[in-house]
C-alpha cells in the first residue's frame, strides 16, 4: 500500500509539473522566434515590431494572437490542423490589405487551409475557431458549446 501511495504522488507531481509548463508565447503559442514555418519575427523581424517585413509566411494554430507583417505582394497562408469531431471554421479575414488566393491544395476533413496575398498597406485580422469538443452522438450526452479562437494580426508594408 505504502508503494501505491508513493507512486501516485510520483505520477501527481509529474502531471502538475507538466500543466505549469507552457512553451511559447500568449495561449501556449510559438515563442517569441518566427510564425511557423517561413517568415521571420520577433525584434526587427516580421511581426511588426518595427523591423523589416517578409514576403511570405506560414502559421498554424500555434501562432494565435501573433501579429505578423507581410511586404506587399507576399503570402501568407494557414494550416489549421483539426479532426472530424472537432473541424476547425473557415479561415475570414477583415480588413482590407489582404486578398485570398487559391491556397493550392485540398484540406483534410477537419482542416482548414487557406492563403491570402497582401494587396494593399494597412491591417487584417485573419480568425478561425475550434469546437473544444466533439458534438454529441447520443441523446443523453451533454452538448460542450465552447470554441478555441484563432487570431492573427497580419500588417502590411506600404512599397
Amino acid at each position: 500500500m505504502r508503494h501505491t501511495t508513493a507512486a501516485a504522488v510520483a505520477a501527481t507531481a509529474l502531471l502538475l509539473t507538466g500543466c505549469g509548463t507552457q512553451s511559447g508565447g500568449p495561449a501556449g503559442g510559438s515563442p517569441s522566434g518566427s510564425p511557423s514555418g517561413t517568415g521571420t519575427a520577433g525584434p526587427g523581424g516580421g511581426d511588426g515590431t518595427g523591423g523589416a517585413c517578409t514576403a511570405e509566411a506560414a502559421l498554424t494554430a500555434e501562432d494565435t494572437g501573433r501579429t505578423v507583417c507581410l511586404t506587399a505582394g507576399g503570402t501568407v497562408r494557414v494550416t489549421l490542423d483539426g479532426t472530424p469531431d472537432r473541424p476547425w471554421s473557415p479561415v475570414t479575414s477583415e480588413g482590407s490589405a489582404l486578398t485570398p488566393t487559391n491556397a493550392g491544395i485540398g484540406a483534410p476533413r477537419g482542416d482548414t487551409i487557406a492563403a491570402y496575398r497582401a494587396t494593399a498597406p494597412g491591417t487584417a485580422r485573419l480568425t478561425s475557431t475550434q469546437p473544444l469538443c466533439a458534438s454529441p452522438t447520443a441523446p443523453d450526452q451533454v452538448a460542450c458549446l465552447g470554441l478555441r479562437e484563432w487570431t492573427v494580426t497580419v500588417r502590411v508594408a506600404g512599397n
